[in-house]
C-alpha cells in the first residue's frame, strides 16, 4: 500500500514540481559600570545571526532515523548547478523553511557527484565514471537526474521521494508539511495538496 503511495505521490508531484525549474551584557551580581558595558548589539546597528538549517552528515541522519520518527530530506546538488545556488540563497535561507525543516526533518546537503564511498542503511555506493554521478544519486532518483532535487525519504517507509526542479519557499511548504505534519501514508498527496493552503511568501 505504501508503496502505492510513493508511486501516485512521484506521478503528481513531479510536474507541481517541475514546473519551477523555468521560471550590554550586564555583570553578574553587581552593578552596571558605565566603563565596562559595552554598547548593546541594535545600538550598533548589528542584527541578531540570522538562523540557519542544521544540516547533518547523511550518517549522522542514518543513527537518529533508525531510532527516531524522523523523515531525512537530502537536498541533492551539483557544484555547476546555478538553480542549487539559487535554491540555496532564496528557499534554504528563508526564516519559515530553516524553522520548519529544523523543527521536523534531519536535514543533509549531498553532492550528486561525490566520489567518497556512502553508506546508507546497510548498503554501499560508489562514483560511477560512466555517468560522473555517485550511485546513490541515481538510487534516490530512480536515474532521473535532475539539480537541484528534493529527496525526502520517510521513516515509515524508507524509499525516496525525489521531486526534482527548484522550489520557492511558497512552493516547497506543501511537499514539507505533508511529511513534517505526518500526512504520507494517511492521506494521498493529491488529496492533501487539494485542501492545503500556503502561508509562506
Amino acid at each position: 500500500m505504501q508503496k502505492v503511495i510513493a508511486t501516485a505521490f512521484i506521478v503528481l508531484v513531479l510536474p507541481f514540481a517541475w514546473s519551477f525549474v523555468e521560471h550590554g551584557s550586564s555583570l553578574q551580581g553587581g552593578e552596571q559600570s558605565a566603563s565596562l558595558v559595552s554598547p548593546g548589539r541594535a545600538e550598533l546597528g548589528v542584527l541578531p545571526a540570522k538562523e540557519k538549517i542544521k544540516w547533518i552528515s547523511l550518517a549522522e541522519a542514518e543513527k537518529i532515523f533508525k531510532v527516531e520518527n524522523k523523515t531525512v530530506l537530502i537536498d541533492l546538488y551539483t557544484d555547476w548547478c546555478s538553480w542549487c545556488k539559487v535554491m540555496d540563497k532564496k528557499t534554504y535561507s528563508d526564516p519559515d523553511v530553516v524553522r520548519y525543516i529544523n523543527e521536523h526533518f534531519l536535514p543533509v546537503k549531498l553532492d550528486a557527484e561525490s566520489k567518497e564511498k556512502i553508506s546508507w542503511l546497510g548498503k554501499e555506493y560508489h562514483y560511477q565514471p560512466s555517468s560522473r554521478m555517485n550511485a546513490f544519486a541515481v538510487y534516490l532518483t530512480r536515474g532521473n537526474l535532475s539539480f537541484p532535487t528534493t529527496v525526502f525519504i520517510p521513516a515509515s517507509e524508507p524509499d525516496p521521494l525525489a521531486v526534482p526542479g527548484f522550489l520557492e519557499p511558497r512552493d516547497i511548504e506543501g511537499l514539507l508539511k505533508y511529511f513534517g505534519d505526518g500526512h504520507f501514508g494517511k492521506t494521498s498527496f493529491d488529496v492533501y495538496i487539494k485542501k492545503f493552503e500556503s502561508s509562506w511568501k
